[in-house]
């Protein structure tokens, strides 16, 4: 899979099916874009490619606003474009001078002249351009005229209920990890560098790993315990993760992200590890004692084990 961004020299190809889009999450219904994309692609004899944003469009929209969270950084949504078989994305950087231009122009200048098209692939509710005027009636006008096919991809649904990012977002947020999880068709992953703690967690025989998110921007679901996968110097293991205040043992008013690693007890500081959510166990709690705390944490283990041995 070839990767260009904005300014980069692209390949010019005709025979180009493409998608455009933030593909945030790349859900379920973002990966029945995917196949049909991919159809496409294997049925005519085309190139398919991705043309997506960076950053998150409402981060520039809404000024840098750190209250605006993304479920995919673009790391992880390059790793599943990979997975799927895409042959070219196309990042383009999204600016406000950017989110100017008229979707017209946006389709001639990023698409027809600079990429070459033979297909576009679009979700059924997808709408692009100044004002968000790019609608499919404008859309079949622009393939009149260049002579493209348009192909729109009716809704996705799980169980009869609505796929989006918005929706997913409502979920981590709620704590309803397992249903998130089946919108996006994988684990929710968090992915940051391991950093110095207060080591309370060690002293309490439950040591942890302290993470820094990769992105600012990245969500993280509801504060809590969670059983999780660990992904750390190659191997896979289980744990359980706080994220929260630590109310018993600290008064400040930060979040922390902290993990501890069953059966794990290696140096890990300053390592890149990745965190897959798979439940949620229970919310944050203040104990009266140490001792209550331990308890809690011998029972929050064992629920732990048993989800992820099931």
């Amino acid at each position: 899979m070839k990767i260009v961004r904005t300014g980069d020299e692209i390949n010019y190809d005709k025979k180009s099916v493409i998608t455009v889009g933030t593909f945030d999450g790349v859900h379920l219904g973002h990966k029945e874009i995917l196949k049909v994309l991919n159809v496409v692609k294997e049925n005519k004899g085309l190139r398919s490619v991705v043309v997506t944003f960076e950053p998150h469009p409402q981060i520039v929209l809404k000024n840098k606003d750190k209250d605006i969270k993304i479920l995919s950084t673009t790391e992880e949504k390059l790793e599943i474009f990979k997975s799927s078989g895409i042959d070219l994305v196309y990042i383009i950087n999204f600016t406000k001078e950017f989110s100017l231009t008229s979707a017209e122009d946006f389709y001639k200048s990023y698409l027809i002249d600079s990429i070459g098209i033979s297909d576009l692939v679009l979700g059924y509710d997808h709408m692009f351009g100044k004002n968000r005027e790019g609608n499919f009636d404008l859309l079949s006008e622009i393939s009149g005229k260049f002579q493209f096919n348009v192909d729109k991809v009716n809704e996705f649904t799980l169980n009869g209920e609505h796929i989006s990012s918005t929706v997913i977002r409502k979920l981590l947020l709620s704590g309803e990890i397992e249903k998130a999880n089946e919108m996006l068709g994988r684990e929710y992953e968090l992915s940051g560098t391991v950093v110095e703690g207060f080591k309370k967690g060690r002293e309490l025989g439950y040591p942890t790993a302290n993470i820094k998110p990769d992105s600012e921007y990245k969500l993280l679901p509801k504060n809590g315990i969670y059983t999780v996968k660990v992904l750390v110097e190659g191997e896979r293991l289980g744990g359980m993760m706080s994220i929260g205040k630590n109310p018993t043992v600290s008064d400040s008013e930060d979040i922390k992200i902290e993990v501890n690693i069953f059966n794990f007890d290696r140096d890990i500081y300053g390592k890149k590890i990745k965190i897959n959510f798979l439940s949620y166990i229970r919310e944050e709690k203040k104990f009266e004692t140490l001792d209550e705390l331990i308890s809690e944490m011998k029972k929050d283990k064992e629920v732990s084990l048993k989800k992820i041995n099931k």
